[in-house]
């Protein structure tokens, strides 16, 4: 039944409520969407091809999703809507992203809100939910980086098989921000290019020991070792990574020269010096007390003449964390904190390091996380099967929504490369046309 809600007769008074809702929230946005509810009415905005179908699946569907808009559970509230099941998406969840990037668009939504009289329309709805499952969200400890909460913050984020990570990574399983030189570049390649990127600004070479802090599942290793010729070392502290890790190099015939170890880097104690070390994803878990001390202990680790490459999501200048990130931090990454790249750079160079270079790729990572939830997307079964439905819909929804901060520059993907200088010497060349032949 298409439901007409100016002319409507249902008999369930939550359903003319619920479009009038919708109606309110969709002014002013130019996007088109059909909305399916409980009892099977349909109703459609806008004139044109729909990007995605808004499925309600009970009557207080949208009271859960928005009632606590403009305070600091109404992120939190929707994502968890979303993951257990009070409302689905069918079609394009990457369309459905910028209707959500239309509803945070104005600077002081609570009062908006109120104005348009959403509230007490939601307030008509039934208040009810799906069963929220806690054991399914993390245990984020604001700004608290010990050594056991950061541990547990990993080990909540990567405890899930690497065999999951396969069904919508690349086979080297690099859990970050891809390059595209080529528009048509497939993920595949885009990765190759990244980690071939990162080798050629650390100008590898043939037997140099190279430190991955933060390594993951290896991937980076093992192509430098591949491609390179390098002997590689790298730390986590996750044990499912490790124990992937170990097997990939095993199966890829690098264990005697690439190895994992169970670390992190406050216990790390190198008995021999690395020629380059890098981090890859990982300055987002350090948090911002310890990454003093994270910069003390890489320049450490290094050589003199050594170069050190940071590769991490950044919050860029002047800007706010955008409302999601509450949902994030609980369900996503517990205890993750963004800091600015102008922190970094600072920090860098109070540890003894000079700035060589700083690249930004924050396009990139839309591309990248556009191609994550296509093939996450394509593997759905599979996932939800090995993971569990909830995990499924976790992956999906951040990722998805996390393109929105790429896209707006909320977010910023830089790769910054230190040197420890020897003798006022950098190992570098004069310029970058090395990088680009």
């Amino acid at each position: 039944m298409l439901l007409d809600p100016a002319k409507s007769t249902s008999a369930d008074p939550s359903v003319t409520t619920s479009v009038k809702v919708l109606q309110k929230l969709n002014e002013g946005f130019e996007g088109c969407y059909n909305v399916r509810l409980w009892d099977d009415t349909e109703w459609k905005f806008g004139d044109r091809s729909p990007g995605f179908t808004l499925v309600l699946n009970h009557p207080g569907a949208l009271r859960a999703m928005f009632l606590h808009v403009g305070n600091s559970n109404s992120a939190i509230g929707f994502g968890e809507a979303y993951i257990f099941n009070d409302f689905n998406i069918e079609g394009d969840i990457l369309a459905f992203a910028q209707w959500v990037s239309h509803l945070n668009h104005v600077d002081d939504p609570l009062s908006l809100w109120f104005q348009l009289g959403v509230a007490r329309m939601l307030q008509k709805l039934p208040k009810s939910t799906h069963q929220r499952d806690a054991k399914l969200a993390g245990r984020p400890t604001k700004g608290d980086h010990r050594l056991r909460s950061d541990r547990e913050a990993i080990s909540y984020t990567y405890n899930l098989p690497g065999e999951v990570y396969e069904l919508f990574l690349d086979p080297y399983l690099q859990y970050t921000c891809g390059y595209f030189a080529q528009p048509d570049d497939d993920l595949d390649t885009a990765q190759r290019r990244k980690m071939d990127l990162i080798c050629r600004k650390l100008r590898l070479k043939p037997g140099e020991r190279l430190a991955d802090f933060g390594c993951g599942w290896g991937g980076l290793l093992i192509y430098a070792a591949q491609e390179y010729g390098i002997d590689g070392t790298g730390f986590t502290l996750s044990q499912t990574q490790a124990e992937y890790a170990t097997r990939a190099i095993a199966k890829a015939g690098l264990q005697d020269r690439v190895r994992v170890e169970l670390a992190d880097f406050r216990e790390f104690q190198p008995s021999v010096p690395f020629d380059k070390a890098t981090s890859v994803g990982v300055g987002e878990h350090i948090g911002h007390k310890n990454l003093k001390l994270f910069f003390a202990k890489v320049y450490e680790c290094l050589r003199p003449g050594g170069l050190y490459l940071h590769h991490t999501i950044n919050l860029a200048p002047n800007r706010k964390l955008p409302p999601w990130t509450a949902f994030s931090h609980k369900y996503v990454f517990p205890n993750g904190e963004m800091q600015t790249v102008l922190f970094v750079l600072t920090t860098g160079a109070a540890a003894g390091f000079e700035i060589r270079d700083v690249e930004n790729l924050r396009e990139h990572y839309v591309t990248t996380l556009q191609s994550w939830v296509r093939k996450l997307e394509s593997n759905r079964e599979r996932v939800v099967e090995m993971a569990g439905e909830v995990r499924y819909r976790i992956f999906h929804l951040y990722m998805s929504g996390a393109t929105l901060g790429f896209k707006k520059g909320i977010y910023n993907l830089t790769q910054s490369l230190f040197a420890k200088l020897d003798h006022d010497r950098a190992e570098v060349p004069a310029t970058r046309a090395d990088l680009y032949e």
